[in-house]
């Protein structure tokens, strides 16, 4: 059994959560205005409406949140990339390709490598960032704060500027295999 922790480990040099347990408490203010809704046009205290809106709403947040701090959890030490539930080694990067410029006609190629972590893609809110990695491979990274993670990853994998090698069938998806 393994237990997940609830915050950086202690040699983190980045660290993300996913999500913020605060939006939980929209379940109680959904509820206190439903309440309020009530008194305010006359109906009275009619306790089930707004007890329903508690569970509910409290419940369906609280799964939501838990899901993001699993999956959308970014993490750097100095020997490991955690990206959700996907421990990489720092080792195996090689380099960092440069930015990507915003809204350009001709994207570069990186941005269509495998997204590092269980998810098919780059998860809302988050910004790519192109890791050069070993065995000739390439993968996204990705943060809410990727400038951030950018600046952390730098002392640990230099700017790779070489070409981004099309030949190979794993580049595209960049199938990380255990060593």
């Amino acid at each position: 059994m393994t237990t997940e922790a609830s915050g950086p480990a202690s040699g983190a040099l980045f660290y993300e959560s996913g999500a913020s347990w605060l939006w939980v408490l929209l379940g109680p203010l959904a509820a206190g205005t439903m309440l309020w809704i009530q008194v305010s046009s006359g109906y009275g205290y009619q306790p089930l409406v707004p007890l329903t809106f508690l569970v509910v709403v409290t419940g369906m947040l609280a799964v939501q949140v838990k899901a993001a701090r699993i999956h959308t959890r970014v993490e750097l030490t100095a020997d490991t990339l955690r990206q959700g539930t996907e421990m990489f080694p720092v080792a195996d990067i090689v380099g960092l390709y440069p930015p990507a410029p915003n809204r350009a006609k001709d994207p570069p190629k990186w941005t269509s490598a495998r997204t590092l972590g269980e998810l098919t893609g780059v998860p809302r809110g988050r910004t790519g960032i192109g890791l050069r990695l070993s065995h000739n491979r390439n993968a996204q990274a990705w943060a809410r704060n990727h400038r951030g993670l950018r600046a952390a990853l730098a002392p640990l994998a230099p700017p790779y500027t070489g070409p981004f090698d099309t030949s190979r069938p794993d580049d595209l998806d960049a199938g990380i295999e255990p060593r």
